[in-house]
């Protein structure tokens, strides 16, 4: 009799979508039989999607869900295999109701799920990852999708006082900062919360580049490459694309907080594009 451990259990999860314990059990029942296993489970109804789940999804969407109160949101990327599925009705709704689920709760099991819906389309469907945000203090979570669905933004945005939350200045500043995220695509919110590795990175790439220079000019060369980095690598020192780069991210901000009278900061954003090998 094969071994019945998590790796069998994987492997059959993953030959047939099946739910955990669906796995467990016909594993169990089949003293250990992959292929005897898989009968069971298409006898039960719960491998329908046997197989798909060994083919690539490398398109899909992603979707978003903001709370009311814009004090918690979600964004999540789903992929299938075609576009044509990327752009179904169905499939979009099945992502909205993704979104929704994981800024309600971000622990939900979303298996039987994805799994019904693998057998409804005929196709491969992951939900490779998710990042959800929630408010501390005053502020607030937006979120905006490009058209096509294939890039999204999700950010926080934090003010001293309710009463900035509430104007419309405030709410226009932090879709405007969605916008820039989506077209700008910075690493980080500013250079002092970017990883000192990425920055060492850099240093000695620019250094390489001019080693052969005189030994007094390479580090004042390193330098202004490592601020033409910062620019565009950090949202608040990027130019401000609605200005177009007169003047920068962060000098905006200052500019309406100055406007509503109180300190506006960009707490944190992400930004998902489709098929994107995400930043270890």
């Amino acid at each position: 009799m094969a071994e019945i451990n998590a790796a069998n259990v994987g492997k059959l999860r993953e030959m047939t979508s099946a739910g955990l314990m669906d796995c467990k059990k016909a594993l169990t029942e089949s003293n250990g039989d992959l292929s005897a296993a898989v009968d069971i489970l298409r006898k039960r109804g719960v491998a329908s999607a046997a197989k798909k789940a060994l083919r690539d999804a490398n398109e899909g969407v992603i979707a978003q869900h903001i709370q009311p109160g814009a004090r918690a949101g979600v964004i999540v990327e789903i992929n299938c295999e075609t576009d044509f599925v990327a752009k179904n009705d169905s499939f979009r709704e099945f992502c909205d109701d993704v979104a929704k689920t994981l800024a309600a709760n971000p622990a939900a099991d979303l298996e039987a799920a994805r799994v019904a819906q693998v057998a409804k389309i005929g196709e491969n469907i992951k939900i490779p990852r998710f990042h959800r945000m929630e408010v501390t203090g005053h502020g607030l979570v937006a979120a905006y999708i490009h058209t096509g669905s294939k890039v999204g933004v999700l950010v926080e945005v934090g003010a001293g006082k309710d009463a900035t939350v509430a104007s419309e200045d405030f709410k226009q500043l932090v879709r405007d900062i969605t916008l820039q995220i989506a077209a700008a695509s910075p690493y980080a919110v500013s250079r002092e919360s970017i990883d000192p590795a990425i920055i060492q990175k850099e240093r000695e790439i620019a250094a390489e580049q001019v080693k052969n220079k005189p030994p007094q000019a390479i580090a004042k060369i390193v330098e202004g490459k490592l601020e033409k980095f910062y620019q565009t690598g950090c949202l608040i020192d990027q130019g401000f694309v609605k200005r177009n780069g007169e003047v920068t991210v962060k000098e905006h901000v200052a500019a309406v907080g100055k406007q509503v009278g109180d300190e506006i900061t960009i707490r944190r954003f992400v930004r998902f594009q489709v098929g994107e090998t995400p930043a270890s």
